[in-house]
């Protein structure tokens, strides 16, 4: 597996919950968001000062980035991230796009999280 680049992205992260069919505007651009909707609910990862009201909020994430693009048929990217975070015991919310892979951790974990990834060999770039 490749040595990854990571960079912990500024900002608290709010991952909020709204029931189907609920209608939820994206957020204004920023490094990172993200809207899912599932037939079970809809899904909204924003800043924290993003989050609309009346959603079910879990807050306080911060959030990685793999740097680099990997063809799809590249096995085992994110998995390289999750393992060590697992190993660390801490827990993620992980999600793509069509160019990279973004993993949240809870914002009391983000030092824990890039010691953990170094440790695996990552290079981990923190604003903070």
């Amino acid at each position: 597996m490749p040595t990854l680049s990571l960079s912990l992205l500024s900002g608290p992260y709010a991952i909020c919950r709204f029931p189907v069919g609920t209608p939820v505007a994206a957020p204004a651009p920023g490094s990172f968001s993200l809207l899912v909707q599932a037939a079970e609910e809809t899904t909204l990862v924003c800043l924290l000062d993003q989050a609309p009201p009346g959603a079910e909020i879990d807050s306080g994430w911060r959030c990685f980035r793999i740097e680099q693009s990997f063809d799809f048929s590249v096995p085992g990217i994110l998995a390289s991230v999750l393992a060590p975070l697992a190993g660390a015991g801490i827990g993620i919310f992980a999600t793509s796009t069509f160019s990279t892979d973004y993993v949240l951790v809870k914002a009391g974990d983000a030092d824990k999280a890039a010691a953990a990834l170094r440790t695996a060999g990552h290079m981990v770039r923190t604003a903070d």
